[in-house]
């Protein structure tokens, strides 16, 4: 695994990413609160990440893995989120997407499909 590539971003989005962490979801909050601090099996995320002209909910350098949250807000936005993430897999980063619901209802899921994801990228280099 890559330690910390940093991946180019416009110095405006810095105040943005702030005010957002600032606001975060529900689902940010109770995401946030399972996987800061190295507890995703020792890798470590950031929140509200600008990169390139856009800002992911949470990544992780090491692993190159964003992970969003997709809510009602995301509804609207499908073709941005099609255009955003293809952009920056050419930078080599990785995507995987939970709905709002499922992280407010059934963490322990989404915690074993990020740990299944972690593993399976560690088992692949």
């Amino acid at each position: 695994m890559r330690k910390n590539r940093v991946i180019p971003y416009r110095e405006d989005l810095r105040a943005k990413a702030r005010e957002l962490r600032k606001n975060s979801t529900l689902a940010e909050i109770l995401l946030w609160q399972e996987i800061k601090e190295r507890n995703l099996l020792g890798f470590q995320f950031h929140r509200q990440v600008p990169m390139l002209d856009f800002i992911v909910d949470f990544y992780s350098h090491e692993l190159q893995l964003a992970i969003e949250i997709d809510g009602d807000s995301h509804n609207q936005s499908h073709g941005y989120d099609v255009e955003r993430q293809a952009k920056l897999e050419q930078y080599g980063v990785q995507f995987i997407r939970f709905d709002d619901l499922e992280i407010k209802k059934d963490m322990p899921n989404v915690l074993r499909a990020l740990e299944h994801w972690v593993l399976e990228k560690q088992r692949s280099l």
